[in-house]
């Protein structure tokens, strides 16, 4: 059996591109599996300083699977809790980076939300549109699109099931590039690496604070932000990276 993600090294960087062509990438429970997997087995391999997570040229996911849902029974949704899997996905700490061609909607939209941030081509489409199917999103889309382009157009999108074109995601501030469609991979790529050449504790908690900054109020948010900035002093990443700007060359960065 062919596995349900593909995963390419390039020196500090992952690339993982989902591999379920025949139904557009639709995010069944095993591929959620894998990729949780893989991201937690990356977040743990001081090799690996970022990820970049991408479909194919016609879909970065088309959905969550529905012929996996369709007969269940509110009981067993309860039961089983089958969207469990991506908060796992969503908690690891490692910088990802989602590579968006062709359609992004439902569960593919949800999906590249929980990345901290993405690069879509031109042709790309995002939407919600499980209000068509009588239900709601339920790996987060309501929260995490509300938080990202505001209440308005969220309802918007959601009430209405419409579809977003690349232009209008960028607008919103749904993504944050939009660039030629063969272009996507390779700059989703070089900004991978750009963030995994940089200081991995460094990377780390500037993604933990800009996450933060959606929970706490601005006091809040810029005393958490302060003690961050002090925790990294003394480190190894924090002199190097003074002492290359005083001595005016490129840091030395340690892998770990």
């Amino acid at each position: 059996m062919a596995k349900l993600i593909e995963i390419t090294r390039e020196g500090r960087v992952a690339l993982i591109r989902l591999n379920r062509p025949e139904v557009l990438n639709a995010l069944n429970g095993a591929l959620a599996a894998e990729l949780a997997a893989a991201a937690l087995e990356l977040e743990s391999d001081r090799d690996i300083g970022a990820m970049v997570i991408t479909g194919s040229e016609r879909a970065f996911a088309a959905g969550a699977d529905i012929a996996e849902m369709a007969g269940k029974t509110a009981a067993e949704m309860i039961e089983t809790d089958i969207f469990a899997v991506w908060d796992r996905f969503a908690a690891t700490r490692i910088p990802k980076i989602a590579a968006v061609n062709g359609f992004a909607l439902g569960g593919g939209c949800e999906l590249m939300m929980m990345c901290d941030f993405a690069i879509a081509g031109e042709g790309a489409k995002f939407g919600q549109p499980e209000v068509k199917l009588g239900v709601i999103a339920g790996m987060g889309g309501t929260q995490r699109m509300t938080k990202l382009i505001g209440r308005a157009l969220a309802m918007d999108m959601h009430l209405t099931g419409r579809m977003m074109d690349a232009a209008e995601a960028l607008r919103a501030g749904l993504v944050a590039r939009v660039v030629p469609d063969d272009q996507v991979v390779a700059q989703a790529m070089a900004a991978a690496h750009t963030i995994a050449g940089y200081s991995r504790p460094a990377t780390r908690l500037a993604r933990e604070a800009v996450m933060r900054a959606e929970e706490l109020s601005l006091v809040e948010g810029v005393a958490w932000e302060r003690g961050m900035f002090q925790r990294l002093f003394g480190t190894p990443d924090q002199r190097e990276g003074m002492q290359a700007f005083v001595e005016k060359r490129k840091p030395r960065f340690h892998p770990d």
